[in-house]
C-alpha cells in the first residue's frame, strides 16, 4: 500500500474541488514502470495486484488520499484564460520517497471535473502511451521532468476523431504547481491566496528561501534559475515542448503535460509540430524567448509580496526576471560547449557553436546524428556533410585544450545520445498498441530511449532518420 498524504488539500478550498475520480468499466494494467517504482521504494508487485491497479486507474482511492482537482489560470498562446484547472486529472494524494523528496501522484484521464470546459475528462491509449515514452526518454537524458509510474487501459470507448481505447496515466512529480496557478490569484486581486500559495511552494520547493531576508524574492529567484536551467537542457538535444503555456510550467523546474512534444530530425530552428501552433510560437527557437515570457507573468503574480514600497516591488520583480537571459546562455553554452568536445570557455565559443547550427540548417542534418559524427571526425579528413569549413575551426579549438582525443571523443559520446524517441517510430508503437493491441513496439522503444547514449545490439533503426514516406510533420494534444 501507499502511504498517502496530502498537504495540497490543507490549503483554502478555492484552490480545489474535492471529487473521486470516476470509476472505469475494467481496469487493466498496459504498462508499469517498475524501476522507477523501485526507486520510489514502491512494491510493484502490491501495484500489480488488482487493488493496485484499481487505485492507478482511479476506481479505488487508498488511505490518506485526498483526490483534488486542481484550479489555475494560464495565458494559452499568450492569451489570458482566468480559469483552467484540471479538466481531466486529479492529484490523488502525496507520498515520500525513500531518498525524503516528496512526490505527487496525479491521475490523467480520471473523468470530469469542474473544469472541464465541456470535455469528457477522459485519456486514450495513444497520448497516454506518448507521455510514457517521452518522459522516460527525458529522465534518461538527465532532464528533470515528471515520470510516469503506470498505464492502465480503462475498458472503456474515448470519442475524439475517431473511437479509440481509454486510459490512465498514473503520473509522478515534484508538484503540479503552476505559474498559472498564481495567475489564477492574482488575476482575482487574491494577495491573500498568492501568499498562501507561495509559502507553500516555499515549503515543498525552496525551504531555504524561507531563511532568506526577502523569502518571496528568492523563491521567484528558485523558480527563474531551474526554468533557465530546464530550457537549456531542452535545447541541447533538441526538444520542443509544443504548448508551453503558462498553465503547462511547472515552479518545480520539471517538465511536465507532455501533449504535442517531440525531438527534432533534421535541425531548423524555427521546427513547430504542434497541430495548434500556426504562427510558430513556440517553435524549437523560441523557447527561451517564451519562458522568460512566463517567468514575467510570475513575477507579476507574486510581486505584492515582493515589497510594500510599488515602485520597489516592481523593481526587485523586474531585477529577478532580468537574470533568466544570462542564467540560460551560460547553462546552454555549457551544455553546447560539452557536446563539441570542450572542457574549458573561451570568448568566441558562442560564435562557434552558432556557426555550426547555421551549417547544420542549411544542410538540414539531423540533429541528434550530427553531434555523434562529430566525435568520429576529431582528426584529419572530411567533416560530416557540409561542415567543411566550420570543422576547420573547431578542429584548431579543440587542438588547443590539449586533451587526449579518445577522452574528447569519449566525453561527447557520453552527452550526445544516439537514441531518441523519434517522432515515427513513437507514431508506430502507438498505433500498434491503440490499433492492434500490441504493445511489443512499446516496449522496444523503451528499451532503447531509456538507455540512449551506448549503442545497444540490434537497435540501428531506432538511431536512424525517417525515410521521407516516415516523417511526422504534427503531433496532437490528445484532448
Amino acid at each position: 500500500m501507499l502511504a498517502f498524504d496530502n498537504s495540497y488539500a490543507r490549503l483554502p478550498e478555492r484552490f480545489y474541488t474535492r471529487m473521486d475520480p470516476a470509476r472505469v468499466a475494467a481496469p487493466k494494467l498496459l504498462r508499469l514502470n517498475v524501476p522507477f517504482a523501485r526507486k520510489l521504494g514502491l512494491d510493484p508487485d502490491w501495484l500489480a495486484s488488482s487493488d493496485g491497479v484499481a487505485m492507478l486507474a482511479g476506481s479505488a482511492m487508498p488511505e490518506g488520499a485526498a483526490a483534488l482537482a486542481l484550479v489555475y489560470a494560464g495565458h494559452q498562446f499568450g492569451h489570458f484564460s482566468p480559469q483552467l484547472g484540471d479538466g481531466r486529472a486529479l492529484l490523488v494524494g502525496e507520498f515520500e520517497a525513500p531518498d525524503g523528496q516528496r512526490y505527487d501522484l496525479h491521475l490523467k484521464g480520471s473523468g470530469r471535473t469542474p473544469y472541464s470546459r465541456g470535455g469528457d475528462g477522459r485519456a486514450a491509449v495513444g497520448p497516454v502511451l506518448r507521455e510514457y515514452v517521452v518522459s522516460e526518454a527525458m529522465a534518461a537524458l538527465g532532464i528533470p521532468t515528471s515520470r510516469t509510474l503506470a498505464a492502465v487501459a480503462t475498458g472503456e470507448r474515448v470519442f475524439r476523431e475517431r473511437i479509440l481505447p481509454g486510459a490512465v496515466l498514473a503520473r509522478v512529480a515534484k508538484s503540479h504547481i503552476r505559474v498559472g496557478t498564481f495567475e489564477y490569484f492574482a488575476a482575482r486581486g487574491d494577495g491573500e491566496a498568492v501568499k498562501a500559495l507561495a509559502d507553500y511552494a516555499i515549503r515543498r520547493h525552496d525551504p531555504a528561501a524561507a531563511r532568506a531576508a526577502q523569502p518571496y524574492r528568492a523563491f521567484l529567484d528558485g523558480v527563474v534559475a531551474r526554468t533557465a536551467a530546464l530550457i537549456a537542457r531542452w535545447m541541447a538535444v533538441g526538444f520542443i515542448h509544443g504548448v508551453m503555456n503558462t498553465d503547462n510550467m511547472s515552479v518545480a523546474g520539471e517538465t511536465i503535460d507532455y501533449g504535442p512534444c517531440a525531438f527534432m530530425d533534421d535541425y531548423h530552428p524555427g521546427t513547430v509540430f504542434s497541430s495548434i501552433d500556426h504562427q510558430g510560437r513556440y517553435a524549437y527557437a523560441n523557447q527561451p524567448r517564451i519562458a522568460h515570457w512566463n517567468m514575467a507573468r510570475l513575477a507579476q503574480a507574486l510581486a505584492p509580496l515582493l515589497g510594500e514600497d510599488e515602485d520597489a516591488a516592481v523593481a526587485s520583480a523586474q531585477a529577478a526576471i532580468d537574470a533568466f537571459a544570462g542564467l540560460f546562455e551560460d547553462a546552454y553554452l555549457a551544455h553546447m560547449r560539452a557536446k563539441i568536445g570542450l572542457e574549458t570557455a573561451m570568448p568566441d565559443d558562442a560564435l562557434l557553436i552558432e556557426g555550426l547550427l547555421a551549417a547544420m540548417a542549411g544542410q538540414k542534418a539531423d540533429f541528434t546524428l550530427t553531434f555523434r559524427q562529430l566525435a568520429q571526425h576529431l582528426g584529419e579528413g572530411p567533416m560530416p556533410d557540409g561542415l567543411d569549413a566550420w570543422g576547420g575551426e573547431w578542429r584548431k579549438r579543440i587542438a588547443a585544450e590539449g586533451r587526449n582525443p579518445a577522452d574528447i571523443s569519449a566525453g561527447m559520446d557520453a552527452v550526445n545520445p544516439l537514441y531518441i524517441p523519434r517522432n515515427h517510430l513513437v507514431e508506430e508503437a502507438l498505433t500498434a498498441a491503440e490499433i492492434n493491441g500490441d504493445l511489443e513496439p512499446l516496449d522496444a522503444l523503451l528499451r532503447v530511449v531509456t538507455a540512449p547514449f551506448a549503442p545497444q545490439a540490434h537497435a540501428a533503426r531506432y538511431a536512424a532518420p525517417p525515410l521521407p514516406h516516415e516523417i511526422v510533420e504534427a503531433t496532437f494534444c490528445g484532448t
